[in-house]
């Protein structure tokens, strides 16, 4: 337990950060209502996405998008998983990406489990072109990608 203490600890923070932040907004901001931050750039907002990044199964009924959901988040955490035991431990922040990656998955998971949707509050926008609204769960996702592209592209991460 304690060698996975930090994985552990990543995994924690991020789920808690993320549904502490949804628990704000939910009480804090109306819903579909916003909060200008930046103008014509940045805003907190108050959205729910039943679907997946981009609405992916959007129009589906809940059934469908629970089960299809839990069914990739646990092969998704299967494969996570096993990158994390096959990652050599001095690739420390690729290990601790993989904790960000399966907490943010954990996050969005919760949501759906528990509402049906997820809560996404973070709006990105240059006048009216808008990036999908995001939160804490998809940021933790992206950033450890953008961790993992890096040691892909960068590093020689082989056992030895």
């Amino acid at each position: 337990m304690q060698k996975h203490s930090g994985f552990i600890l990543v995994f924690v923070i991020v789920v808690f950060l993320d549904q502490l932040t949804k628990i704000i907004i939910v009480n804090y901001i109306p819903y579909l209502s916003e909060i200008k931050i930046i103008p014509d750039f940045f805003s907190l907002v108050n959205v729910r996405n039943p679907g997946g990044a981009f609405g992916f199964l959007a129009n589906q009924s809940d059934i469908v998008r629970i089960v299809v959901f839990i069914g990739m988040a646990f092969i998704a955490a299967g494969v996570v998983l096993w990158f994390y035991k096959t990652t050599p431990k001095e690739f420390i922040w690729l290990r601790l990406a993989y904790a960000m990656i399966l907490g943010g998955a954990a996050g969005n998971l919760t949501d759906r489990i528990r509402l049906g949707y997820v809560i996404d509050f973070f709006d990105v926008y240059i006048k009216n072109m808008h990036w999908p609204a995001f939160n804490i769960a998809d940021s933790a996702i992206t950033i450890s990608m953008g961790i993992v592209v890096y040691h892909a592209l960068f590093k020689n991460v082989t056992k030895d």
